[in-house]
C-alpha cells in the first residue's frame, strides 16, 4: 500500500487556506456593498416617509388651501372650491393678473400635489383657472 506524501497534504491545506481567505475577502466586500445600499435605502425611505406626511395630510391641505383662498387679494375674485374624497378642485372663470399671481405664488411655493393645472387667457387682463390638488 502506498502512503500519502506529507508534502501533498501540506500543499492541499495551503491551497485550501488561500481559497478560503480569498472567499472571505470577497464576502467582506459584498457585505460592505450591501451595508452601503442599506444606508442609501434607509435615507430614501426616511425622505419618502416625510414627503408622504406632507402630501397626504388631507386636513392640512384643506386648511392651508382655505387660508390661501381667504387672502385679501383673492376675496374680491369669484373662486369656486369643491372638495372631493381624494382632491380639491379650484375653479375661477375670471381672475385678474394680481389675483392669479398671488394665488399661483402661494400654491406653487407650498407642498401640494397638483394633479392638473389649466390657465387660459380670456382677455388682456383676465384669465380662467382650473386646478386639481390631490392628497
Amino acid at each position: 500500500m502506498k502512503t500519502v506524501n506529507p508534502l501533498h497534504i501540506v500543499t492541499l491545506l495551503l491551497v485550501l487556506f488561500i481559497f478560503v481567505t480569498f472567499e472571505l475577502f470577497k464576502a467582506k466586500e459584498e457585505l460592505l456593498i450591501a451595508k452601503e445600499n442599506f444606508q442609501e435605502t434607509s435615507v430614501l425611505t426616511n425622505k419618502l416617509k416625510g414627503l408622504n406626511k406632507i402630501y397626504s395630510d388631507k386636513e392640512g391641505v384643506r386648511r392651508s388651501i382655505g387660508i390661501i383662498l381667504k387672502q385679501h387679494s383673492l376675496k374680491s375674485t369669484n373662486i369656486n372650491q369643491s372638495i372631493g374624497k381624494t382632491s380639491i378642485i379650484i375653479r375661477a372663470e375670471s381672475l385678474d393678473r394680481v389675483a392669479l399671481n398671488s394665488l399661483m405664488s402661494k400654491i406653487l411655493n407650498g407642498s401640494y400635489n397638483i394633479a392638473s393645472l389649466k390657465i387660459k387667457k380670456t382677455s388682456d387682463t383676465k384669465a380662467s383657472l382650473d386646478m386639481e390638488i390631490k392628497w
